[in-house]
Order: C-alpha cells, then structure tokens, then sequence
C-alpha cells in the first residue's frame, strides 16, 4: 500500500470574478505545491469548497489534478458525503480517475451511530481505493472516539485518518492502539494531523504528518516543519512552529478558507473570492491577517 505521510497540502480551489473555477490557476497551484517540495496534496477538502462545486466541476477538477500531478507527489481526492450513495459514487469517481487515495469525511448532519459509521466506511472501502478517514468533529457534529476508529481502522483498505479533534489524547489512543501495533507491517495506518498547529505534538507522539491549510500560503516553511519533526530534530521544528503559530491561528480568524484565500490572493497567486455563502474577509480581520503575513516577510503583490 502507498505510504501517506509527511507534509501534504488541503489546496484551495480558485475561482475567477464571476464565481467559476479557475482551471487554469488550480493547475498552476499545483506546480507552485509540488516545486516548494510538498509530499503530496488533496484537494476537493472542506479547504477546497467542495460543499459547494458542481459535479462536472469536481470531476474536471480531479482530471486535471492527475494530469498536472502525473505521479510526482501523493494525490488525495475529497469524497465525502453525508449520504453513503454520493460518497460511494465520488469513491468510485476517485479511484477511476487515478487518485491515490480518497479522504472520506464522517458524515455531517445526520450524526450516525456506531454501526451505521462502521457500515458506511465498509462501502467506502468497498471500492478498492486506499481511504483516509476524515475525523472532524466542528464540522461534522460527530466525532470518532478511539475504539470506535480501532473498529474502522480493521476495514481493510482503511489506510489512515487525518484527525482533526483537536483532543491530543485522542490522538495519542488512536496511535497507541491502532497505528504503533501496525508500522512495520504490510498493512500500516497512518495518521496526520488535520491541525496545522497540532503538526509537532502530533509527530513527536508517533504521528506522521500533516494536511495543512496554511501550506496553500507557505508550503516551504510547512515542508521544513514536518520533516523537522519526523527526523526527531524538535528544536528546529520548535523554532518553525512558533515562528509559524501566528499564522496557523490567524489563518481560522474566519470561516476556511475565506482568509488563506484572501492572503492569496494578496501575494498574487490564483485564489480569487469564496462561493456563497462565504463571504469576503471582514476589514478588521483583514488588517490582522496582513500584519501577520508581513511579520513573515511575505510580500503583497497581487489584490490591494
């Protein structure tokens, strides 16, 4: 099975003026990802707005991510759905495609019990695609305690979860009782962080890796971060991290990715605006986001 780890990058999707996806821009973002040395990239995440895009849109948007990709780094599509049918389908969509893997989100609204999680993840895997489970409780209204993702995680084909709970020891039972017992088998599960700033404590509990929303804005810097930690060198990953943690904050002072879109689009890269219904920055998180990227060094370049 592929390795997922390291630093991977939940890209955006951007859109011109009049609200359609700029193609060619998405296909330049994923240059600008692979050329800073990401590890690999995921679009069609919550980063990526795909609550809002059409099929044909998607679809288009996976063709292209595996055209301009052409193997070069690690490929997860977003197929989540909070009805199994569509996610089955956009699974299904994935794999056909070419994707390396589908990242599969805990369903949202309707907050399934135990044994309809389990069954839903049993059809995701069904499909014969690597699945990295999606564990998100702010979003979704549904977490996935430990014991219930040791039960998910023995679906075969479940390759890892990108955990984004935000309760450390969570993540620290989930690497004790499912990922340590599997490293060095043929059948690893690899778990990443679905928090920019847990990326440290995460890696240095056994964790490996990131999908990071603020690589969108400085993949350089989250490369460094991650390959820090997974070298065990935590003194230099401590300096990145603080020297990051401003902007790993700032970049969520509003709903993602209204802000990462707007710093974008300041430094002059395709981002172009949010779909309804999000809406632009407001002024005065806009002036906070701009002193932080400035006391990055990060020039503005692009949109006043």
């Amino acid at each position: 099975m592929k390795e997922f780890k390291g630093a991977y990058t939940a890209l955006i999707t951007p859109m011109k003026d009049n609200g359609d996806p700029d193609y060619e821009g998405f296909c330049s973002l994923i240059n600008y990802q692979i050329d800073a040395g990401i590890d690999g990239i995921l679009p069609l995440g919550t980063t990526g707005e795909t609550p809002t895009l059409d099929d044909d849109e998607e679809e288009k948007l996976i063709k292209l991510a595996v055209k301009e990709n052409a193997g070069r780094v690690s490929l997860i599509i977003g197929a989540g759905s909070n009805s199994t049918r569509h996610m089955e389908g956009y699974v299904k969509r994935a794999r056909d495609l070419g994707a390396d893997a589908a990242m599969v989100v805990t369903p949202y609204y309707n907050k399934p019990n135990d044994s309809g999680l389990i069954k839903h993840f049993e059809l995701a895997a069904a499909a014969g695609l690597p699945i990295i489970v999606y564990n998100i409780a702010g979003r979704t209204g549904r977490n996935i305690p430990a014991a219930l993702m040791e039960k998910i995680a023995a679906i075969p084909g479940i390759a890892g979860v990108k955990e984004a709970s935000g309760d450390i020891v969570q993540m620290t039972d989930i690497i004790e009782r499912i990922a340590r017992p599997r490293k060095h088998t043929d059948n690893p599960f690899w778990v990443l962080s679905g928090d920019d700033a847990m990326t440290l404590p995460l890696i240095a509990l056994g964790g490996d890796g990131l999908v990071s929303v603020i690589a969108n804005i400085v993949p350089k810097k989250i490369k460094l971060l991650t390959d820090a930690c997974l070298s065990g060198n935590f003194e230099e990953a401590r300096k990145i991290h603080y020297e990051l943690l401003p902007l790993m904050k700032n970049a969520f002072i509003e709903t993602n990715p209204v802000p990462v879109k707007a710093a974008m689009n300041w430094m002059g890269l395709p981002a172009g605006p949010a779909r309804l219904p999000l809406g632009p920055l407001e002024k005065n998180s806009e002036t906070i986001l701009r002193k932080v990227l400035a006391d990055l060094g990060i020039a503005f370049s692009g949109i006043p």
